[in-house]
This record gives C-alpha cells, structure tokens and sequence, in this order.
C-alpha cells in the first residue's frame, strides 16, 4: 500500500519515517512531485488539509500531510501559519533571527510549536492525476501542540526550523540539543502523526487496534 508524503521539505520527510517506524508497516510512504498548493488556510489544519488534498487529487493515491509552527504567546501567536515564510526568505536561520529580534527585552516568551497532521484518501482512488478537487474523498485532521518558550539565544545543531531557540515545558535544553529519541517522544509532530496512524492503518489495512 503506497502513500504520497506530501511536502518536498526533506527534513519533515526524514523526520517523519523516523517517527512512523513500525506503524508503517504494510504502508509505503512515497515522495511527492507535484506542485505546492497555495496554502491560504487561516489555521494549520485547514492548510494541512489543502497539502494532503493537492498530493491526493495530482497522485490518485491516499495523502500524508502536516502544516507546523510556532506560536509566541507575547505576540498573539506569531507566526503561527506563517512560520516558514515569517522573514520572507524561507529560509530556517533568517526566521529564527526575526523572531530573536522581536522578542529582544520581552520578559513573556511562553510559546508552544503546534502541528495538524492531515490524511486523505481518495475514494476507490478515484482522484487520478489532474482530477477536479471536487472528487469524493475521506478527510481527516489531527492537531498537537508542544509547549515551551523561546530562547534568548540558538543553541543545538539538530532538528530544523525553529528548533534552536525553542525550549519545552519542563526541560533544560532547545529541541535541537535533544537526540532523535528524545524529540520523536514529545514533539508536536510526533504527537500529531501518532495520533492519526490508527486512521491511516484502518482505512488502508483494515487494521482495527
């Protein structure tokens, strides 16, 4: 059974056939060449479900895909859905040094990564390539979120993205000093991708545990 992993960013694809391991077992997770949607979503769920629809409807098979960011609660939940793209270069290092710069002399620096995990399936995989969005399909979200704070300053050479400054409730080191291990045990995206794998092995394998 194959399914489309819908993003071209190779850390997330990296990162997510590490997490989904075992649970992928009797699913082939597939790369995705076709184009990026407009994601105009206004929540992540609403943009994760515009991704694993674009993958499913170009493909004709079931679509894997998640919308993530990070949320500072000092700055209403900036950038939220706009964190890949929040410096405009899309680039991982010009955004963690614009959020640095706007939290500069903020003593509140709660915030919390957040990630929907969205799976759709094409019905009787009608959805062949360069069908109408309209076709019939089974949609599904799930969304986590992984609290913590922003640092004052980088720190780690793991992970992507906000990694480096990101520090979890309860822990004395950014996401990107943990190993694999310790960040697929407590990450946002672990928890999104964890929770929708019974759906995923359900529909596909007919697997009810």
């Amino acid at each position: 059974m194959h399914v489309v992993l819908a993003t071209h960013n190779a850390h997330k694809v990296l990162e997510l056939r590490r997490i989904l391991g075992p649970a992928l077992d009797g699913i082939e997770l597939v790369a995705y060449d076709g184009p990026e949607p407009v994601e105009d979503g206004d929540t992540f769920e609403a943009n994760a479900l515009i991704k694993a629809r674009a993958a499913a409807i170009h493909s004709g098979l079931p679509a894997l895909a998640d919308d993530s960011g990070i949320c500072v609660d000092a700055l209403g939940g900036a950038p939220g859905i706009h964190s890949a793209r929040y410096a405009g270069t899309r680039n991982d290092s010009d955004n963690v040094e614009l959020l640095l710069t706007n939290l500069e002399g903020v003593d509140d620096r709660a915030a919390q990564f957040a990630c929907a995990a969205a799976f759709v399936v094409p019905v009787d995989g009608a959805a062949a390539a360069g069908a109408d969005s309209n076709v019939e399909r089974h949609e599904f979200v799930e969304l986590a979120l992984w609290p913590g704070r922003v640092a004052t300053e980088r720190s780690g050479a793991h992970g992507f993205g906000y990694d480096p400054i990101f520090w979890p409730d309860g822990g004395s080191i950014t996401s990107a000093e943990m190993t694999s291990e310790q960040k697929d045990a407590l990450s946002h995206r672990a928890q999104a991708f964890t929770a929708i794998m019974p759906i995923v092995r359900a529909r596909l394998l007919g697997d009810t545990k």
